[in-house]
């Protein structure tokens, strides 16, 4: 029996009280070492639970049989709730120019829940063949007034696609999040070909497609990145602390990272308050207020309870 000492590995999938783990090496899966492992019930004793995308110290690593104990659950950089994915570097917003259409409402809740994991944010429009070229110039303007620069592609496209998979090899692990319908499942089943996710029809009546994806799952793009399979899902719902709003708004990030000037009070939300140094003249300001009365309401509600 070939066994090692103990090293790490990241969870790439889960199911009943086993997981596939691979075996990395400075951090880095070498590969092809991939383990079937269970955990020590020590772990599941302090009430830890493991996730697909945990980084895990392993032992008793049998070569010759695949198999390996997981010893310990290192700390996470971030977790999803929904699903359960941890450790996401990158977090790529899909949306759909038409069928189901864009809405801009919609689009920005599901910018600002990804802003809130304080990961890379990115924003992918699909379906681009079916509006004009010459609007295209314009969603580009609009959304990068918003603080993204939008990639703007048809699921048809090999260039754009071949352009999309090459930047995704450069980040270390990626997650497609969006409503269903926009083509998610569509662009992980061309970056990975093999996988043969099923897709289904936007329909006519709620304007929506239908989630076809189930299982969770870790598929590597090169050494270093990894791309997360995963069923649809909604957007995370979390409170925010009011004054920690504006940091989740390049708009207002981007002034607060170069603006020397500071507002007259520390705890300022940039509402209406007096000194206030911050512009306000964007098309998101709308959404940030009603964000951030939502979030008081919350608050309030908090301290009650």
């Amino acid at each position: 029996m070939n066994l090692v000492s103990v090293n790490k590995g990241l969870v790439t999938k889960k199911f009943n009280e086993f997981f596939y783990v691979d075996l990395l090496e400075n951090d880095i899966y070498k590969g092809p070492k991939r383990f079937l492992c269970k955990s020590r019930k020590s772990i599941r004793y302090q009430q830890k639970y493991i996730f697909v995308g945990d980084i895990v110290t392993l032992s008793e690593i049998n070569y010759k049989y695949k198999t390996a104990v997981i010893e310990n659950l290192l700390e996470r950089d971030n977790f999803l709730h929904r699903p359960a994915v941890a450790n996401i570097s990158d977090i790529y917003i899909i949306h759909s120019v038409e069928h189901p259409k864009l809405n801009y409402s919609q689009l920005s809740d599901f910018l600002i829940s990804a802003e809130s994991l304080k990961v890379n944010v990115s924003l992918i429009l699909t379906k681009s063949d079916l509006i004009p070229p010459e609007k295209h110039t314009l969603l580009f303007e609009k959304f990068n007034k918003w603080g993204y620069k939008p990639k703007i592609l048809s699921l048809d496209s090999n260039d754009e696609l071949i352009s999309l998979i090459n930047e995704l090899k450069t980040k270390k692990c990626t997650i497609f999040m969006g409503p269903s319908g926009v083509g998610k499942t569509t662009l992980l089943n061309k970056i990975l070909p093999n996988l043969n996710r099923a897709t289904s029809a936007v329909s006519n009546k709620i304007k929506r497609g239908k989630n076809t994806t189930r299982n969770i799952e870790l598929f590597q793009l090169s050494k270093e990145s990894y791309i997360v399979d995963t069923p649809g899902f909604n957007i995370q719902n979390i409170y925010m602390s009011p004054k920690k709003i504006a940091i989740l708004f390049p708009e207002f990030k981007n002034q607060l990272n170069q603006n020397p000037l500071r507002c007259k009070f520390r705890d300022c939300l940039h509402i209406d308050e007096p000194g206030c140094c911050l512009n306000k003249e964007f098309e998101r300001y709308e959404f940030y207020k009603n964000l951030i009365k939502v979030s008081k309401i919350l608050s309030h509600q908090n301290q009650v309870n």
